[in-house]
């Protein structure tokens, strides 16, 4: 009998402790979050600050995905300057129309250049999908005669960039009523260790202008 009150003791102290839970419950559990509904208001207000491209007073007349590169002469070999749209601008009042391209993501710009009828692309070593001419150049914010070229993804946008490309050095010829000098390379650029073609080409009424590309090249400078 002795042992069975101890028994029955525990038996009414683990009931308490469960009748206690139900009603109270844990007194160590989280309380519930509540809603304030008040406003906090910011410490620093940010104002929205518009940049200036340009590109809002001219129309996108072309725009396609490509990859641009350009022949560091320095190092001898071409170096790729990204991917992402290249695009043919029309100024609304002067109705130029400029080559601008910029990386995807970054959007600095890799290319920019107004076209004329001296600008004449050229197949790249052969391939059907890919271009290169040479061009006075403001990508880097002043003029360089840099020779460039600018790879698609098949032979279709490649005709309809050279299409395209034409039609606007054209058209900015008519609206200066003569023809944009050819952008002069200083010296020759030599296209590989071994080997180095220079071709010259007339294009009448044009003067005589020079365009260096690379046809036979090393392995590293191959990119078609």
């Amino acid at each position: 009998m002795a042992d069975d009150e101890p028994k029955k003791e525990e038996v009414a102290a683990e009931g308490a402790e469960a009748a206690e839970a139900a009603e109270g419950g844990d007194d160590n559990e989280l309380a519930k979050e509540e809603e304030t509904g008040g406003e906090w208001a910011p410490l620093v207000q940010l104002e929205e600050v518009k940049v200036k491209t340009g590109e809002d007073e001219e129309d996108v007349v072309f725009k396609m995905r490509a990859k641009l590169f350009r022949f560091d002469k320095a190092l001898n070999q071409w170096k790729e300057r990204g991917t992402g749209d290249v695009k043919f601008l029309q100024h609304k009042t002067t109705q130029k129309i400029r080559l601008l391209m910029r990386r995807e993501k970054t959007l600095k710009i890799c290319a920019n250049h107004v076209l004329n009828t001296a600008m004449t692309l050229r197949e790249n070593a052969g391939s059907d999908r890919s271009w290169v001419w040479l061009a006075n150049d403001y990508a880097e914010g002043e003029s360089s005669v840099d020779m460039l070229a600018i790879r698609f993804a098949n032979s279709e946008n490649a005709l309809k960039f050279k299409e395209e490309f034409e039609k606007a050095a054209k058209a900015n010829g008519e609206l200066s009523g003569a023809a944009a000098p050819a952008p002069t390379p200083t010296t020759e650029v030599l296209l590989s260790s071994s080997f180095s073609v220079l071709l010259c080409f007339l294009k009448p009424p044009l003067p005589l202008y020079i365009i260096c590309i690379q046809i036979l090249h090393m392995k590293r400078n191959i990119f078609i």
